[in-house]
């Protein structure tokens, strides 16, 4: 497991927080620590724990072991509404009965606070997230964009040190879901407000994050800025989970990968697995380096072709190459060499747990 130092501490830490509900283990010994101001995802598949770190975080979840720090403050025994956690859940959960202004100050009002302060911070969160001319409005009014700012501004106003958001792109279409993923990052990098994200996508953790924690099984599996997860994957899972990855299993000697390209490998010996991205892979015929295979099935995707190589393995080696304006995919059955474009860029993990090759 890569997790940060605790030595090095962040606004925002959890210290081996490990959690049991029934006999399923759904935590186990998760440790993070968050800068001031960044925003980190949890990155997983359903069921691998995020949610529940989350809600932890959050106070609606009580861990069976470890704590959590929010700037120097341990909040873990704390009721959710003493933490100055901001919560933007999966499905927004506005009340239908309330207009826009009213579901965005309803957490004010809970806490008493004065109608003067209410009216300044209301306005305030209305203009963060631009829904001043929609405050009349009612949930069932507004398209789901529009719902998920208010569900923002909601979570906003109550000035929490650090904002929490549950999956809160599923409900939108991809093209509006982009636009918000990067609306709302701009915001919080306005605002300066540390923030911590539940995803499925790598896409989307990929566009919001600073940093990112793979789970698996309730575990980190690895942590760090996303290009370096995408460059320097430490497991097969991890190199499979965030972008799209050739897991191919073989052998080192001598600290050298055996295959059709010398690969520098920190693994001097034994089954090792190689990662190499479809984009690190150039398409080239007739002599020269590279696995020999066949063109088995091409996909055009506006600027780039994927391409499946049959190179006699069970599973094709995918290749992603730029597409030139008037020209055609290469047909399939064509023979061809898989080419590893920059070596330095593969990575050799220790162990062969891949199989279908």
């Amino acid at each position: 497991m890569n997790t940060p130092d605790k030595d090095h501490m962040g606004y925002l830490v959890i210290d081996r927080v490990s959690k049991r509900f029934g006999s399923q283990q759904v935590l186990t010994h998760c440790s993070l620590s968050v800068p001031k101001g960044t925003v980190l995802t949890l990155l997983g598949p359903s069921g691998c724990g995020k949610t529940t770190l989350l809600r932890s975080i959050a106070g609606f979840v009580e861990p069976d072991a470890g704590s959590i720090w929010v700037d120097g403050r341990e909040i873990t025994s704390l009721a959710p509404n003493q933490r100055q956690v901001g919560y933007v859940f999966q499905h927004y959960a506005l009340f239908p009965h309330l207009n826009v202004a009213d579901n965005v100050a309803y957490g004010l009002r809970v806490r008493r606070r004065p109608a003067d302060e209410i009216a300044r911070k209301l306005a305030h969160a209305l203009d963060l997230v631009n829904l001043q001319a929609l405050a009349s409005r009612y949930p069932s009014q507004l398209s789901g964009g529009q719902q998920q700012r208010v569900a923002i501004a909601r979570a906003l106003v109550l000035e929490p040190s650090v904002l929490l958001l549950d999956e809160p792109f599923n409900a939108l279409d991809a093209q509006l879901r982009h636009t918000m993923q990067i609306e709302l990052r701009k915001l919080i990098e306005r605002l300066g407000i540390t923030s911590i994200f539940v995803t499925h996508d790598q896409l989307e953790a990929m566009t919001l994050s600073d940093n990112v924690a793979v789970m698996s099984a309730g575990a980190i599996e690895q942590f760090g800025p996303p290009l370096e997860i995408y460059d320097r994957p430490t497991s097969p899972y991890v190199a499979d989970f965030i972008g799209r990855a050739n897991l191919i299993p073989g052998r080192c000697e001598k600290g050298f990968f055996v295959g059709p390209q010398p690969i520098a490998s920190r693994v001097a010996e034994g089954e090792v697995t190689l990662v190499v991205r479809p984009e690190n892979i150039s398409i080239e015929t007739g002599a020269g380096p590279g696995w020999p295979g066949t063109i088995a099935f091409a996909t055009s995707i506006g600027p780039t072709v994927e391409y499946e190589i049959d190179c006699g393995w069970a599973q094709p080696l995918r290749a992603m190459v730029p597409r030139h304006y008037g020209l055609g995919t290469i047909p399939a059955g064509t023979p061809v060499r898989a080419v590893i474009s920059d070596p330095q860029a593969a990575v050799v993990l220790a162990g062969s747990r891949v199989h279908g090759h």
